[in-house]
């Protein structure tokens, strides 16, 4: 993400933060920024090493700020990497589908409102209740599929 963006995505977390009147701590802001700067989604112990704070961080720190980010809708916890990618529209709630590539680990973050209204509607019929109506797909990209080719 670039520097602009970056900090887009830091003052949007800091106004929805105070409209919902939560706290937005200096050492959230902070495990935002690592996860959004990472090029690929970010593990919890890579947060925590690249923490810079006075203080030695502890894990149960950096778990906290993650919980936290998710339940803002900051950031998405990816189930089958283990690991957290900045959202791109936190702004309101939403459905989520990734699309994960297992050659590079590029991460695409869909609203595919379709998708998510079968998902919705499979489940209703079923009278089943999603808590994270999250969907992961996991493949290879059209870049490491170019590259594929080529060799």
């Amino acid at each position: 993400m670039d520097e602009e963006t970056l900090q887009a995505a830091l003052n949007t977390a800091d106004v929805l933060c105070a409209q919902r009147g939560v706290r937005f701590t200096a050492q959230r802001r902070r495990v935002l920024e690592l996860v959004c700067r990472a090029e690929r989604p970010v593990g919890a112990y890579e947060i925590l090493g690249q923490l810079h704070t006075g203080a030695t961080a502890a894990p149960p720190t950096v778990y906290r700020a993650l919980d936290f980010l998710l339940e803002q809708g900051f950031v998405h916890k990816l189930e089958t990497l283990h690991a957290f990618i900045g959202c791109t529209h936190p702004e309101h709630p939403h459905a989520s589908q990734f699309l994960i590539c297992a050659d590079c680990g590029r991460v695409k973050e869909l609203e595919s409102e379709a998708v998510a209204g079968c998902l919705r509607s499979a489940a209703q019929e079923t009278g089943f209740h999603p808590k994270r109506p999250v969907i992961e797909v996991l493949g290879t990209c059209a870049q490491c599929t170019h590259k594929a080719k080529k060799v």
